[in-house]
């Protein structure tokens, strides 16, 4: 037969318990109600507001004073050359322009670069249509 003996000791006794807790069944998630698409969502919004709200007029604000719209630096490019007798370059049209007060440089540093690129662009876009024709390498007149 075996004996247990009981032994004191001025220790504690440390247990380690290892708690093992048994996994919940996971519950299933709601299901999410299908998204419809933007087409159906418009035609709804717009259903709704056609319902809901009557259509009421709103007064037109009076404006204070109208402010004259201010002129391009390629409608005015395009005034300044068709004034010229001979071809001009970029920088000397913005020159000619700001002189004049037609126009007024904004925070470019290169206004002259921007008109060169409008300048190009438009005679790709509209070729024979264009209001500017390039004569030599730098140079435009009017078309």
């Amino acid at each position: 037969m075996a004996t247990k003996t009981a032994t004191t000791t001025t220790r504690k006794k440390t247990t380690s318990k290892t708690t093992t807790k048994k996994a919940a069944p996971k519950k299933a998630a709601p299901k999410k109600a299908p998204r419809a698409n933007a087409g159906a969502a418009r035609a709804k919004s717009a259903a709704k507001s056609k319902t809901t709200k009557p259509t009421t007029t709103k007064p037109a604000k009076a404006s204070k004073a109208a402010k004259p719209k201010r002129v391009s630096l390629l409608d005015a490019a395009a005034t300044v050359l068709a004034s010229a007798k001979k071809p001009m370059t970029a920088k000397a049209i913005v020159e000619q322009v700001t002189s004049k007060g037609m126009w007024t440089s904004g925070k470019g540093k290169t206004p002259h670069a921007t008109l060169y690129a409008a300048m190009i662009r438009e005679i790709a876009k509209k070729q024979t249509d264009a209001r500017f024709k390039k004569v030599d390498r730098g140079l435009f007149t009017a078309a």
